[in-house]
């Protein structure tokens, strides 16, 4: 059985976990750190309690289980973007999934703190799910100047726009403002240069929150984007077709793997209890 039918077969012989929200996390916040971010952005304090609270981290006494779960997604794609051949959109990652509601937020929000507690890299994470702008809403940040202000006027420097935490290591860039053609703008050479010059920095990570593939214009849009896609699937909702649908829309030599959330699969591996990952990318290569 390949990779990708072995994955497709966890996710339609599991069930729904009773762990609210996407099943993942990291590390509580007090083991985070935090140090001042880039002194030249606007700075915006994480409140990880209200995060919590919204269902953007996991319950409490599940933090250090699903950080070893968030280290096994985040390990490949640090040692791809490390490397000394590495190309600059081995540090492009889109998280996405086939349809809404199967956390694909979360895992992106999530995997980002995972990464910005590595003492060699940093992370932006950017709302690329304009429609929706769930990250920026997240962060209180929505109405504030991002991606589609850029994309509107190229006399906006990008990097402008981006946002400083404190949290050492991660940095967001808002949705923006919603226009018409919102999915033009997102197809045009424009993105293109935009993920380019995000990419150019040899440590930094950039992971694009996306729109779901088979819901959204703009998902399809971004797909034609250097980098790497992280799927998302939720067991118990995602159906098989769905993802099939879905994973026939993304170039197979990028697609990095499958993040499996709120899974119970007992089936001797162990590997598969509330959370599993399939990295099948370089299998496919």
């Amino acid at each position: 059985m390949s990779i990708i039918e072995n994955a497709l077969d966890k996710v339609r012989r599991t069930t729904v976990s009773p762990v609210g929200g996407a099943a993942a996390g990291l590390l509580p916040p007090e083991t985070l750190g935090s140090a001042p971010g880039n002194t030249a952005h606007p700075r915006i304090a994480i409140d990880f309690n209200l995060l919590r609270a919204q269902g953007e981290l996991p319950e409490a006494g599940l933090e250090r289980r699903f950080a070893d779960y968030y280290r096994e997604i985040k390990r490949p794609l640090i040692q791809a973007m490390l490397a000394g051949d590495a190309r600059p959109d081995s540090r492009l990652v889109l998280v996405s999934s086939a349809l809404p509601g199967e956390g694909k937020t979360f895992t992106a929000l999530n995997l980002a703190l995972s990464v910005a507690r590595e003492r060699d890299v940093s992370v932006l994470l950017v709302d690329a799910d304009v429609p929706k702008g769930h990250l920026s809403r997240t962060f209180g940040l929505q109405g504030a100047p991002g991606l589609m202000d850029a994309l509107a006027d190229e006399s906006i420097d990008i990097d402008s726009l981006i946002m400083g935490t404190d949290i050492r290591g991660l940095e967001i860039l808002p949705a923006g403002k919603v226009t018409e053609g919102a999915s033009e703008l997102i197809a045009s050479a424009r993105m293109g240069q935009i993920a380019t010059r995000l990419a150019r920095h040899p440590r930094r990570l950039v992971l694009f929150d996306t729109p779901p593939l088979l819901a959204s214009s703009e998902a399809r849009a971004l797909k034609q984007l250097p980098g790497q896609f992280l799927l998302v699937a939720r067991a118990g909702r995602t159906s098989r077709q769905a993802l099939l649908d879905a994973i026939a829309l993304i170039d197979k030599t990028k697609l990095h793997g499958l993040v499996l959330n709120d899974a119970h699969a007992s089936d001797g591996d162990g590997y598969y209890s509330h959370y599993g990952y399939s990295g099948y990318g370089a299998a496919q290569r």
